[in-house]
């Protein structure tokens, strides 16, 4: 019953939103979408965490009409480690928009920020009540380099971890 409610709430909506002309209508990627593109592929990785040097895996996708950008990360950390992760850009508040969810946690981290004057993106999130900064640098075409800080013991930010990206080689040539 309760799953027949679901879908009935669903195509409500859909025929409602189909009433007004669509509420996503035009909806384009815009330029600041385009910078999506510059990752998409399969990523080698190693994460340097704790004194630690892990081996890693990524794949970047672009999806929905190009307006999103999809992550899928595994590592092993002594146990299997899978996290997924969807990026957009929202003209509304000019902010790029980060969804994470990963195989450690059941809260989503939920992150937002902009490119600063150095061309790297500077994201800023909350888990679990703590705020952290993410900045992601494309160092060249087929490496990138993302760091994760927070507050550390002494309550000032430090980093928490470093994940060298690699592009994989296109065996296609």
């Amino acid at each position: 019953m309760r799953k027949i409610v679901s879908m009935a709430s669903v195509l409500a909506l859909l025929l409602a939103v189909a009433a007004r002309g669509g509420e996503g209508k035009g909806v384009k990627p815009g330029p600041e979408h385009e910078k999506f593109k510059e990752v998409v592929g399969a990523w080698d990785a190693k994460v340097e965490m704790g004194g630690k040097e892990f081996k890693a895996n990524a794949n970047f996708s672009v999806g929905l009409g190009g307006l999103w950008h999809f992550q899928a990360f595994t590592a092993d950390f002594g146990g299997k480690f899978e996290g997924k992760g969807a990026s957009t850009y929202d003209p509304a508040s000019k902010k790029y928009i980060n969804i994470w969810i990963d195989s450690m946690s059941t809260t989503p981290m939920i992150a937002e920020g902009n490119y600063d004057k150095e061309g790297r993106l500077v994201m800023k999130g909350k888990h679990h009540g703590m705020e952290v900064t993410m900045i992601t640098e494309m160092k060249d075409k087929n490496t990138m380099i993302f760091t994760m800080n927070g507050p550390g013991p002494d309550g000032k930010e430090g980093e928490f971890f470093k994940i060298t990206y690699m592009r994989k080689k296109d065996t296609r040539e």
